[in-house]
């Protein structure tokens, strides 16, 4: 069959939704200043999709910070790759400053989250190597993993029994190949907001030799005393080999970093191949990186802000019935049961008649009669915003418990 035939007759679970969902239930188009408010085809709607955890994304200090370095550099210095011609004082800067914030020796700059984490899985092993990794992994890391040449394992999510299982498996192979062995697990879990075990993959370590790399995209600026992310949080970031995080969360920005010990961090640098090959990030992500990373360090009300939003609103839902799951962190998810159709008639009612914009997930993310909705509470979120969300909620809670949403067809994206 012809490629473009194949495609034509399956467009994969989700793309075979597009015909309505297009502009509406999938990429849906808000408009306006990040807040909590934005606008929705023209309806002003209480916004719960963005991952703009500590409200950086429109802080004035931000704003100005990022329109002076645009102004003072431009987009496009430095121009080349990192190794040949884009390297720059401030790039280094930034990379010292994050590996003292998350409390490890050395740390390099990433031009995406995504490609970040496959090309560190693809440079940290070989084929002698085994992988062993947490089954709810984000898909960053599935496609890293799945470029690896070697033996790689999957353990049931946070089940440290699997996990030795799946260790003692790895340990045979690499007993006769030489390998080493790379556990894969993430700090914050962004569907299901549960912590990853890391205190309990750590203390893993007596009985088995493994290096472990944490992806804390979720984490980072939302977990631990001072923000450091989800080791901090559970009293075991020296126990982590390769911490990652993301500037697409907590920083509001984009780019990524990784950090671990500097004989670890050169070697990636010489052998990333997703940043040996790919222009440098630009100067005025860089120069905002700083002044977030400055903002995350000196102002701490606004973790306490986030957190106080975070409270309020999973408590009030726990209170009045919802299943939030095993969050331990600021991802709110809410549960309940009902089909596709279901959920596309819930999406449109709290849209619609209740001016709530939150993310709607459906198979095959979550389970065949599974709807997720799922919520992410930031800093600049309001009480009052908590209160309108869970009464919209109790509304179509109900509704959809008295079979209302399955005698209405899905709603049409238009």
């Amino acid at each position: 069959m012809d490629l473009f035939e194949k495609i034509a007759a399956n467009r994969g679970p989700l793309g075979s939704h597009s015909h309505y969902a297009h502009g509406y239930f999938t990429f849906p188009k808000l408009e306006g200043e990040i807040e909590p408010r934005m606008i929705f085809r023209g309806k002003e709607v209480l916004t719960w999709s963005l991952n703009n955890y500590l409200g950086l994304a429109n802080h004035p200090e931000v704003r100005r910070a990022d329109a002076e370095a645009a102004a003072q550099y431009g987009m496009a210095l430095p121009m080349g790759a990192r190794m040949m011609s884009g390297n720059s004082n401030l790039h280094e800067q930034l990379e010292s400053e994050l590996a003292d914030f998350v409390q490890k020796p050395d740390c390099m700059l990433l031009n995406f989250g995504y490609q970040g984490v496959v090309s560190i899985i693809d440079a940290m092993v070989g084929r002698h190597d085994v992988i062993v990794y947490d089954a709810e992994s984000h898909a960053c890391i599935i496609d890293g993993v799945r470029l690896h040449a070697g033996k790689r394992f999957v353990y049931v999510h946070n089940d440290m029994e699997s996990l030795e299982k799946q260790l003692e498996r790895a340990k045979r192979i690499t007993d006769e190949t030489g390998g080493g062995i790379l556990v894969i697990t993430e700090g914050v879990f962004g569907m299901s907001g549960n912590q990853g075990n890391l205190r309990g993959v750590v203390a893993m370590k007596e009985k088995y030799e493994f290096r472990l790399f944490v992806d804390d995209a979720h984490g980072f600026g939302t977990m631990g005393a001072t923000g450091a992310g989800t080791g901090e949080e559970q009293g075991v970031q020296d126990g982590i080999d390769l911490y990652f995080s993301t500037f697409a969360k907590s920083m509001a920005s984009i780019g990524a970093f990784v950090a671990g010990p500097e004989s670890v961090i050169e070697y990636l640098r010489y052998n990333m191949r997703s940043q040996i090959f790919a222009k440098s990030l630009p100067m005025p992500l860089v120069v905002g990186a700083i002044k977030r990373l400055e903002l995350l360090r000196t102002q701490p009300e606004l973790k306490d802000n986030l957190w106080t939003v975070v409270r309020a609103l999973q408590s009030g839902l726990r209170e009045k019935g919802f299943n939030i799951g095993t969050t331990t962190s600021p991802v709110t998810p809410v549960f309940l049961s009902g089909q596709i159709s279901d959920a596309t008639q819930i999406t449109f009612d709290l849209r619609e008649n209740h001016g709530i914009f939150c993310s709607i997930v459906v198979y095959p993310v979550v389970p065949k009669g599974v709807i997720m909705l799922r919520l992410i509470p930031t800093a600049v979120h309001s009480l009052d915003d908590v209160r309108q969300t869970i009464t919209a909620f109790e509304v179509v809670a109900d509704k959809l418990s008295k079979g209302l949403y399955s005698k209405t067809e899905p709603m049409p994206a238009s």
